[in-house]
C-alpha cells in the first residue's frame, strides 16, 4: 500500500490540462485561463476627476479665492476648451479633466453665487484626480495563465475591453457505477439491492471542481458488460469507476477492464476510508476507480479527485486546503492507515473553533457525511489525542462541498 500523498502525486503527475477554447466573457466565471489576458486600452484612457467638484489650477484655487466658471462636463462628454487664469469647469466623477486644470475643488468645499465660485480649502496639484493609466496601461498582464476566474476577474477582464478569452475547456469525466445490487435513482429495485447515490454524488462533486460529468448507465458484475461500458469512456478526459475495486469474487473491474488493456499503476492506499483505489491508464483514458461504499467514493473523491480534475483544468492539482479546530472530544491511537473522521464543527463564545468527530464511522453511512462539516485528518500510528487537542482537518465548505 502506498500513501495518501504519494497516491495523490501519481494520479496528477499523470495529467495534464485541457486545450483551450474561445469562451464569452458570460460564461467565463470558474474557468481556467489558458493564456494570459492583457489590456487592450489604457484606464483610465485620460486623466478625470474622481470626485464631483471644479476642474481648477492650483495656483488660483487659494482659501477665498473667487473663480468664473465657464462650463460643465458630466461624465462622457469632455469640454474641449481650455481652463485659463482665474477659470474653473463644473465635472463630475469620471469626468475628463480640462486642460490647464491640475486638481479638483470639491461641491463640497465651493460656495456658488451666479457663474462664480468661491474656494473654502485650498487645492493641491493633483487633488482629486486619477492620473491616465492610474489602474492599467495598454498591453499590461492583467490575469495570469492558470487562474480560475472570480468575479473580480471577469469585471478586471470586462474592464480591459475582452468580450472573449482563451480557456481551458471543461473535462469530460465519465463516471461509470458498476454491481449487481444497484439501480439509478427512480429505477426498479433488483431484490436485496440499493439506489445507487455514487455516480450522481460524485457527478455533483465533479461540477463543483470545473469538470463535465457524464454519467454512464450501471452496469452489472460482469467483466465482459464492464468492458463494453468503459469503451464509452473514449475520448473522455477522465474515466472514474466505483464499486468492483477491491479483491472479492464479485469485484471485477479491474479484471474487465486489464482484459481491455488497462495499465495499472497502483490499486491500495494506506487510508480509511477508501483502501482499494485503482489508479491507472485505458488506452489513452487516466482511470480512478473509486470504491463502491458511498462515503469512501466521496472522501477517495475528495481527496484525488477535485485535484485530478483541477490539473485537467489547468491548475495545479494540489491537495484541498486544510485548517485547525480544538478537538471536543478524545481520540485513540491511529494504526497504520491515515484516517479521514467525519465531524461537526462548531464555534464557541470565545470564537474558537471546535471539532467533534461522530462516533460512528461507517463507510456506508452517508447521512453522517451530508451533516459533516469537515474530514479529521490523522496520520497512520498517530498517537492518542485528549480533548483540547489541536488537530487538522479539510472544511468541506472551502472546497464546495
Amino acid at each position: 500500500m502506498i500513501s495518501v500523498a504519494e497516491a495523490r502525486e501519481r494520479i496528477v503527475a499523470e495529467l495534464r490540462p485541457t486545450p483551450g477554447e474561445v469562451v464569452h466573457l458570460a460564461a467565463a466565471w470558474g474557468r481556467v485561463t489558458a493564456a494570459p489576458i492583457t489590456a487592450r486600452l489604457t484606464q483610465p484612457p485620460r486623466d478625470v476627476s474622481a470626485m464631483d467638484g471644479y476642474a481648477v489650477r492650483s495656483g488660483d484655487a487659494v482659501a477665498h479665492a473667487v473663480l468664473n466658471v465657464v462650463g460643465s462636463a458630466p461624465a462622457g462628454h469632455p469640454w474641449a476648451g481650455r481652463i485659463g487664469a482665474g477659470e474653473s469647469l463644473r465635472i463630475f466623477t469620471g469626468s475628463v479633466m480640462p486642460e490647464g486644470a491640475d486638481g479638483v475643488l470639491l461641491q463640497e468645499d465651493a460656495t456658488v453665487t451666479g457663474n462664480q465660485v468661491t474656494v473654502g480649502e485650498a487645492v493641491g496639484p493633483g487633488q482629486f484626480v486619477r492620473r491616465a493609466g492610474q489602474d492599467f496601461r495598454a498591453g499590461d498582464v492583467l490575469i495570469t495563465a492558470g487562474k480560475r476566474l472570480n468575479a473580480r476577474d471577469i469585471g478586471l477582464a470586462a474592464a480591459a475591453n475582452h468580450p472573449w478569452l482563451t480557456l481551458h475547456r471543461r473535462p469530460r469525466v465519465a463516471i461509470l457505477a458498476t454491481g449487481d445490487e444497484i439501480a439509478l435513482p427512480g429505477e426498479p429495485i433488483p431484490p436485496g439491492g440499493i439506489v445507487s447515490s455514487n455516480a450522481h454524488a460524485l457527478g455533483a462533486l465533479v461540477h463543483a471542481a470545473g469538470g463535465e460529468p457524464v454519467v454512464l448507465p450501471v452496469v452489472p458484475d460482469d467483466r465482459a458488460t464492464i468492458g463494453v461500458a468503459a469503451e464509452a469512456a473514449t475520448g473522455m478526459d477522465l474515466l472514474v469507476t466505483t464499486g468492483g475495486a477491491s479483491v472479492g469474487d464479485h469485484d471485477l473491474v479491474q479484471q474487465a477492464l486489464v482484459e481491455r488493456g488497462l495499465k495499472v499503476d497502483f490499486w491500495k492506499i494506506a487510508m480509511r476510508p477508501g483502501k482499494p483505489l485503482i489508479h491507472g491508464r485505458l488506452g489513452s483514458v487516466p482511470l480512478i476507480g473509486l470504491p463502491g461504499n458511498p462515503v469512501s467514493a466521496m472522501v477517495c473523491g475528495i481527496l484525488f479527485l477535485l485535484p485530478a480534475i483541477q490539473r485537467l483544468t489547468g491548475l495545479p492539482g494540489l491537495p484541498p486546503p486544510v485548517a485547525t479546530a480544538v478537538l471536543d472530544t478524545p481520540l485513540p491511537a491511529n494504526d497504520g492507515r491515515a484516517d479521514h473522521l467525519r465531524a461537526r464543527l462548531t464555534t464557541r463564545a470565545d470564537g474558537t473553533l471546535v471539532v467533534t468527530p461522530y462516533e460512528r464511522q461507517d463507510s456506508a453511512m452517508l447521512r453522517l457525511l451530508s451533516e459533516a462539516d469537515a474530514l479529521v485528518l490523522r496520520d497512520p500510528y498517530a498517537p492518542a489525542l485528549p480533548a483540547g487537542a489541536l488537530v487538522t482537518m479539510i472544511r468541506l465548505d472551502t472546497i464546495g462541498l
